[in-house]
């Protein structure tokens, strides 16, 4: 293993770091462009993170301490088991792969590293060396038909092994043989040791190490200039510094009074998190992501901003609220020292827009992009230091400061290649949903792969097919038009809108013209009697109760002299007695006047003078709020 400074290559490391900066979104070079305007160019180089004193002990990381902590809560849980599966076609040297496993688990401590608990506290204990354990599973004699279901009911129940943190090699690997030149590997890792941008470095050095080994070269990487035990002991003594006081205050600011959103749900929200999930796909097509692209580009914000408001757009249709918090990952690899490390680096910030007074989505874009900048600018504060501070009210039910959590993954994916065979990746599911929502982008070919990952104890299946269909469409109206308000942006599909205003609206019905309603349900009474016609609450009326008692009504009419050309008041709440009333003012020749009960005394008493009604039915209870005369002082019956 050669160290980095014994490279002759260090002007094409520099050749890197100015191919890195040029990579870089317009929102992380604006944020570059500020912090050195603040510094300036006399600012002193940044502080290097030292190696620790010991080297088989250290603290954990105040996100390892978190996650430590939930494992504490629920033992034995694989919620947070990261999963990676490639399928090998070609000839598998199993040695080479045995070998290099070994090696990156040399070569990074937290992969050998056990979490035990000291007076209450997590405490980080380095192996100095661990063998990866890697199960061999033959599958070949299996028939064919069966082998595509028993690997899939392998993979699965691998992924929900469980991890002992205070024992257990947080490196499983299994290498299931599908046939002679056929394989699949599957490598699972506890998020305490690893995040999405580790497993990016750990494939690489997975194929320079196979690729070496298998062809009897020695390794062909350097040594780390620091472990990730070293990088929790520096943060542990840098978050008692003055910048981190300053970016902990513009959070406090930034989240007093944080709402929790109210999606509307399918069913109650369980008292406690059971993490049951689900997840459904979409391609977005080329064109759109494409005019996407250039709305943003014209914006001058990322295409992460863009996707944000629309996403915060369609939460806000949702629940009707106006202050939309979600959930954004960083990958927190703002040191040199650390980015090619593996380890559990990643931030998530928590980005909390305003959409009230109906703005343009130009000018919401100008509102998140204000407000990603500002969590850009203050990402350095830990959300399990932030959450520590801000103390939210304890609810099991739902996480903490968010509950919906939004993911664009613009990275490109480095295609694999190993000497002698074709590898490709392999999705498996671990049906788990750690936030009600997880919205998951990645752009692919020009396209964007979009998964909306949902907690199955609150939403249905259907539920989130509309949702993701919605997001679609409101993208779309985006890009075609972003200089309309949010309330003109249309959400519904095609096919809901046809449903919704021509199918739900096509109600006509021929029904006989020489006959008046009552005299229709008299048809009925004579077909049906005993079938059910009025349901209100509990209460229930057959066609022949209906019929009875608005006939006592009726005559009971007739004797205060209602017939053709008078006018009846109906001031009733909704009820079965209303039905009643209703049919009865029919049945004696007369006509009703709809009066709501709710109005006030003096719009009830216009109302009847004006209407010249004489005779008014109502409830008994609702007698004290009504005038016992009309405006001009004549009597009500």
């Amino acid at each position: 293993m050669r160290r980095r400074d014994d490279l002759p290559e260090n002007l094409q490391s520099l050749d890197e770091l100015k191919g890195r900066i040029a990579t870089l979104s317009p929102a992380k070079c604006a944020l570059l462009g500020l912090r050195l305007k603040k510094k300036g160019s006399d600012a002193p180089a940044q502080q290097t993170i030292p190696r620790r004193v010991t080297s088989d002990s250290a603290p954990p990381s105040f996100a390892q301490q978190r996650l430590w902590f939930l494992d504490q809560l629920e033992p034995n849980s694989p919620l947070y088991n990261i999963t990676r599966a490639v399928r090998l076609k070609g000839v598998l040297d199993v040695e080479a792969l045995q070998r290099a496993l070994d090696g990156i688990v040399a070569r990074h401590e937290i992969l050998r590293t056990t979490f035990i608990s000291v007076e209450g506290s997590p405490v980080q204990t380095i192996a100095e060396s661990r063998t990866v354990e890697l199960a061999m599973i033959d599958l070949s004699t299996c028939p064919e038909a069966q082998r595509e279901l028993e690997l899939q009911h392998l993979l699965v129940a691998e992924v929900r092994r469980p991890f002992n943190l205070s024992q257990d090699l947080i490196l499983r690997a299994t290498v299931v043989r599908l046939g002679g030149k056929e394989h699949i590997l599957l490598l699972v890792m506890h998020h305490i040791a690893t995040d999405g941008w580790s497993m990016g470095i750990f494939f690489r050095e997975l194929v320079a190490l196979y690729t070496a080994f298998s062809t009897g070269k020695p390794s062909p990487l350097w040594e780390l200039p620091i472990q990730y035990a070293d990088f929790a002991v520096w943060q542990r003594q840098w978050l008692r510094g003055e910048e981190i006081e300053a970016q902990l205050a513009y959070w406090k600011r930034r989240l007093a009074g944080l709402p929790v959103l109210e999606l509307p749900t399918g069913r109650p929200r369980p008292a406690v998190q059971t993490y049951r999930g689900a997840k459904q796909s979409l391609l977005l097509p080329e064109s759109l992501t494409g005019a996407l692209e250039a709305v943003s580009l014209q914006e001058r914000v990322t295409l992460f901003m863009t996707l944000l408001a629309a996403f915060q757009i369609l939460l806000h249709r949702y629940t009707g609220q106006d202050d939309i918090p979600v959930g954004s990952p960083i990958a927190g690899r703002n040191r040199a020292e650390i980015e090619g490390l593996i380890g559990f680096f990643i931030n998530t910030l928590v980005l909390r827009t305003d959409l009230s007074r109906d703005p343009t989505f130009r000018e919401l874009l100008a509102r998140v992009r204000e407000v990603c900048l500002g969590a850009y600018a203050h990402q350095d504060l830990p959300f399990e230091k932030l959450v520590e501070e801000l103390r939210p009210e304890r609810d099991l039910s739902r996480p903490p400061l968010f509950q919906i959590m939004f993911i664009l993954q613009n990275t490109p994916l480095e295609a694999l290649e190993l000497p002698g065979l074709t590898v490709s990746p392999l999705n498996v599911s671990s049906d788990a949903a750690k936030f009600d929502l997880t919205l998951s982008l990645q752009e692919a070919a020009g396209s964007l792969a979009t998964s909306l990952e949902y907690n199955t104890d609150l939403f249905d299946e259907a539920t989130i097919s509309r949702m993701l269909g919605h997001f679609q469409t409101l993208l779309q109206s985006i890009a075609a038009n972003p200089e309309q308000r949010l309330s003109d942006l249309p959400i519904l599909t095609d096919a809901e809108r046809q449903q919704l205003l021509v199918e739900w609206n096509d109600t006509k019905k021929d029904y006989p013209k020489d006959q008046c309603i009552h005299k229709l349900i008299e048809v009925q009474v004579e077909r049906t009697p005993d079938a059910v016609a009025v349901v209100f609450e509990d209460q229930r009326l057959t066609y022949r109760d209906l019929d009875q008692q608005a006939n006592q009504l009726a005559h009971y009419l007739r004797k205060l002299g209602v017939g053709p050309e008078v006018l009846v008041g109906l001031c009733m709440e909704r009820s079965v007695e209303m039905v009643i009333g209703l049919l009865g003012i029919l049945k004696a020749g007369g006509a009703y006047v709809p009066i709501d009960p709710a109005y006030p005394a003096e719009r009830l008493a216009f109302m009847l003078e004006d209407s010249q009604t004489q005779v008014l039915l109502t409830q008994s209870r609702l007698l004290s709020q009504l005038p016992k005369m009309t405006a001009d002082g004549r009597p009500l019956t």
